[in-house]
């Protein structure tokens, strides 16, 4: 059985830091890839960053690019997601989610969410508030 539990979300003012994480199970980490999704009040959810279990390879979304990092912890089975110079804008709660994606699904050098992360993320953990606040 998939599960996906995240933690460490808080209030933090503007240019602060928090780090983000993941504990996974259930599944073959190699063939998955995790992401982080967000999803704010009165707005749709959207896709973050994400890492692709094969090769390591990660895709962040233009408005974190630079500030924050995906990582993960192969012998804890966790995926961490360190978020700097935080901005009112990050604010939203923090989706975890996992889908099967095998190597052969990769693009190089993908320019598109569907193209680095894939679309169709079957499980999902249940969310943690980040705000970013003065």
């Amino acid at each position: 059985q998939v599960q996906l539990v995240e933690s460490g979300g808080d209030l933090v003012q503007p240019g602060g830091s928090l780090r983000l994480s993941c504990a996974a199970s259930g599944f073959n980490w190699g063939d998955y890839t995790i992401a982080w999704f967000r999803q704010a009040p009165g707005k749709e959810r959207e896709g973050v960053a994400c890492i692709n279990g094969n090769d390591d390879s990660t895709y962040y979304t233009g408005p974190v690019t630079g500030r924050f990092t995906i990582a993960r912890d192969n012998a804890k089975k966790s995926v961490w997601l360190q978020m700097n110079d935080l901005k009112p804008e990050d604010t939203a709660v923090y989706y975890c989610a996992t889908m099967y994606r095998p190597a052969r699904l990769y693009y190089a050098n993908p320019d598109t969410w569907g193209k680095g992360c894939g679309y169709e993320y079957d499980y999902w953990g249940q969310g943690t508030q980040v705000t970013v606040s003065s």
